[in-house]
């Protein structure tokens, strides 16, 4: 019998020293050893009615799991984690765990939660340096579903499915499977080595994956069910980049926080410089937004050979979306932070290139729908700041181009897919899930999506 860790305080996680890391890609946590495991696992209460699973949108067995790694059977503890999440090294790197599985421990009344999250990635990364086994193949039935989009609502799906027996098929716009695990999150949080680890192992259940597919275009809905397919699954994600609608947007050096993600990812800028990658940043950079994806492209800009970077957010700290764990390694890298403060205008040079931003002063005021209080500009308190590049990261919103080609499929007011609680669309046969229903969210509520799509599927497929 395992031993009670009764420590009140998560197990440290092991990372780069920060000045190292600011210039390089490799990944920022290191990882728990088998000893870190061990000891974070046997902090777990294993209560008999464990409330951390009520946060958990893929139903990991949790405490199942941590008492394997806590008797140190660990190849237990990832077949358990796989039993229902088929992206278990994902998840346990960029999966908000604090504000889901976390946030229900029971041992946040005394002090710190478990490290879920942490243990999670332990097991699959211990899973990793064993070799994964290929899964033993299910039975196939003789229905076929089509996934349009190979990020985490298509590959989790996907791999529900096949586990059911049907023949799946995904199709993928990019060259390169894992929607945007692959090209949205750098590889200092998500190595693209653990991405196509996931992504073949979905291959190895059986899941047939097809890139460079561009539906809408390539191929429509309606020309996927002539090929034969029963049911099709949209999780094309929202990958529509928002600007601000203010002067000096159309500057060069202005990146929306997408294209300068997606560029320093499929391009490898983090293996420069081995690979030369066509992404001009200057010595100066202004970052605008306060979501994870400003700070992803904040600490890439300075890992590109920027010497100032800012985040430029209109309201308080307090109010910023991002993880705390990720503007924490970017405030430790050096990223400089300008709360309260708005971009006014993008000012350029006479040869087009940006030279600069003008910002005013917020004051916070009441709240508005959000429940956050409405950031009121300050009058007369406009400045400047000298920046070579600019990269907007506001947020995104749904490519029309797959929507506007498929009849019958019923669209929110803002051109995201409407669905019921299980993903069904209003079109026969097809369901979505993903930011392409709920605009930009998380990677595990994205899976979440996914796996209750896959179940609403099966249930369709058995009654047809």
């Amino acid at each position: 019998m395992s031993s009670i860790n009764r420590s009140k305080t998560k197990t440290p996680m092991p990372a780069q020293d920060p000045k190292k890391r600011s210039k390089n890609f490799d990944e920022v946590a290191l990882g728990y050893t088998e000893e870190d495991a061990v000891n974070e696992a046997r902090r777990c209460l294993n209560c008999k009615k464990p409330t951390c699973m009520e946060g958990c949108p893929v139903q990991v067995q949790i405490p199942r799991f941590i008492k394997h790694i806590a008797e140190k059977d660990f190849q237990s503890a990832i077949n358990v984690i796989k039993e229902t999440n088929s992206l278990p090294a994902v998840c346990g790197r960029v999966c908000p765990q604090e504000e889901q599985c976390e946030q229900k421990c029971i041992l946040n009344k005394m002090g710190d939660s478990v490290g879920i999250g942490r243990l999670e990635r332990f097991a699959a990364d211990w899973e990793r340096k064993q070799g994964i086994k290929a899964p033993k193949q299910t039975s196939q039935t003789n229905k076929k579903v089509a996934i349009i989009g190979s990020g985490p609502a298509g590959l989790t799906c996907a791999g529900d499915l096949v586990k059911l027996g049907y023949e799946v098929t995904v199709f993928e716009a990019f060259h390169e499977p894992g929607g945007v695990l692959i090209y949205g999150i750098p590889e200092f949080r998500l190595p693209k080595a653990i991405v196509k680890q996931e992504v073949e192992f979905i291959e190895k259940l059986g899941v047939q994956v097809k890139t460079d597919m561009v539906m809408g275009k390539v191929l429509t809905v309606d020309d996927v069910f002539q090929m034969g397919y029963d049911a099709v699954f949209i999780g094309t994600g929202a990958g529509l980049p928002k600007f601000m609608k203010i002067p000096g947007e159309n500057y060069l050096g202005v990146y929306s926080a997408n294209e300068f993600l997606t560029r320093i990812n499929l391009m490898k800028a983090y293996s420069f410089p081995k690979t030369d990658t066509p992404v001009k940043v200057g010595k100066k950079v202004a970052v605008v937004g306060g979501g994870n994806v400003a700070m992803d492209s904040a600490r890439c800009a300075l890992r590109m050979g920027a010497e100032e970077v800012y985040i430029i957010y209109r309201r308080s700290e307090e109010e910023m979306p991002a993880r705390k764990e990720e503007s924490e390694h970017a405030k430790e890298e050096g990223i400089i932070f300008n709360f309260l403060t708005n971009p006014t205008r993008i000012i350029g040079d006479d040869k087009g290139w940006v030279k600069g931003i003008e910002c005013i002063q917020m004051q916070l005021g009441e709240p508005d729908a959000s429940g956050r209080r409405r950031p009121v500009p300050i009058e007369g308190s406009e400045f400047i700041l000298d920046m070579d590049t600019v990269v907007i990261a506001i947020g995104t919103g749904p490519n029309p181009l797959l929507t506007k080609a498929t009849e019958g499929l019923d669209l929110n007011k803002y051109g995201y897919i409407d669905t019921d609680e299980n993903g069904k669309t209003s079109k026969e046969g097809v369901w979505a899930g993903g930011d392409i229903v709920t605009g930009s969210a998380t990677v595990i509520l994205a899976m979440g999506a996914g796996k209750k799509a896959a179940q609403s599927i099966h249930e369709y497929l058995q009654t047809k």
